[in-house]
């Protein structure tokens, strides 16, 4: 027993030091480390609360990804957003080459130059915590190299969008700029013992060689007291999609308080941890446990009972997806038919195009891309999909102020029972 503890502290030693190392990395990255177009913003662009909103989109895939990943970067595309590519270290330094000769033959992205692709990839085991890592690498990339964007987004290569990005800034220039989308609850049912209380280490922060398997202890912990873990909805078995505000990231990755750094420790050793991490986070902060809006704003159909990820979508589901009012969906399968008539009727995106959105100032052609061409990118024009979503978010947003209500109602009454008490 005293050689089993003795192990295990080892291995927590190893994997906190190494965790430490890994993370420090965060602030010291700068986009001279990516495939940067090394273009500046032009000073058509214009930030701000008199203006519609930006997105800071993290685009993530593994070998084999390249041609996925530009499909869906084109399709979210738009010159007052920025964008960060990642292809784990499962691929070439030829598939990432590839990828950044592709990003810079779209006129719009060569001109704009908000488009940029991580050159060296760190390793990330799926099940481990270094998804987490990766993923507070780019906000730290994404604040450092853009002061203008309002909400950080995180898509994989087998998502896509169900709508415009003028629909999306659309709906979201009437939504106060400080709240997050994330699908929570603190009903963790099987989760605690299968999630929670098992204690794994991920190879992927401290060894040199690339590793798909976490390493899992014998003994098992008891739910933290410190502090209260959240994680996805109870029946989804994965929620790391999420959409922050920029107050949050920064306050995630700037570290003034301590709240991160000790939920980012005890994460280290979580499975799956990118499933619990900003969620217990988020709602065990004082300052923002009340901009939480309770959607990841996707749409997935799972299995019953649900497995590891959703079910793959297809043409048999179009109209249900569509009519969702969901932003994003996934996940789909390379190239399926189902993604050519999101294009074609929602997009109205060409093959190695863009989306149109009010921007594109070029005449429509089977040889001339209407965003070769652009005029104020500033001005957004929402189409049809944009009623569906902005109902969907109206529903949400409503939950959400029933919900504070309801907490300054039982606020009140505690205090007035205190101050009963007290005389």
């Amino acid at each position: 027993m005293a050689a089993e503890k003795k192990w295990i502290f080892t291995l927590f030693s190893a994997a906190f030091v190494s965790f430490l190392i890994f993370i420090t990395t965060i602030s010291g990255f700068s986009a001279s480390s990516a495939f940067s177009s090394g273009r500046a913003f032009p000073s058509a662009i214009q930030y701000g609360i008199s203006y519609p909103p930006a997105f800071a989109y993290y685009i993530y895939g593994g070998r084999g990804h390249k041609d996925r990943i530009l499909r869906l970067l084109l399709a979210v595309y738009h010159p007052r957003n920025r964008y960060l590519l990642h292809l784990g270290s499962d691929a070439s330094n030829d598939e990432r080459h590839q990828l950044a000769v592709a990003v810079r033959a779209v006129p719009a992205i060569r001109a704009f130059g908000n488009v940029d692709v991580v050159g060296r990839p760190d390793p990330v085991t799926y099940m481990g915590s270094s998804n987490i890592a990766a993923t507070l690498r780019a906000a730290a990339i994404l604040l450092r190299v853009d002061n203008g964007w309002d909400w950080f987004i995180t898509l994989s290569a087998m998502d896509y969008p169900l709508l415009t990005q003028d629909d999306l800034s659309h709906v979201f220039s009437s939504v106060r700029r400080d709240l997050n989308f994330i699908d929570h609850t603190s009903d963790l049912g099987w989760k605690e013992n299968q999630r929670v209380q098992p204690i794994v280490v991920d190879p992927g922060l401290y060894l040199a060689r690339r590793s798909n398997q976490i390493f899992q202890a014998t003994e098992k912990r008891p739910i933290p007291d410190a502090f209260k873990f959240f994680t996805g909805k109870v029946y989804s078995h994965c929620s790391p999609w999420v959409i922050l505000s920029r107050p949050f990231l920064e306050f995630c990755v700037l570290g003034w308080d301590n709240l991160p750094r000790t939920l980012l420790m005890y994460f280290t050793n979580v499975i799956l941890s990118q499933e619990g991490y900003f969620h217990s986070v988020i709602c065990n902060s004082p300052e923002f446990r009340n901009t939480t809006v309770n959607s990841d704003l996707r749409y997935m159909v799972w299995d019953s009972p649900p497995r590891m990820e959703p079910q793959f979508l297809n043409i048999s589901i179009y109209d249900q997806m569509v009519q969702s009012g969901a932003a994003f969906a996934r996940q789909f399968q390379k190239d399926d038919p189902v993604l050519n008539m999101v294009d074609e009727k929602i997009l109205k995106r060409g093959r190695f195009r863009a989306t149109m959105g009010a921007w594109c100032t070029g005449r429509k052609s089977w040889w001339i891309d209407p965003c070769s061409q652009w005029g104020d990118v500033n001005v957004i024009k929402p189409g049809p999909q944009a009623k569906k979503f902005e109902e969907s978010l109206s529903s949400l947003l409503d939950d959400l102020n029933s919900q504070l209500s309801q907490s300054v109602l039982k606020s009140f009454q505690r205090t007035g029972r205190s101050q009963q008490v007290r005389q």
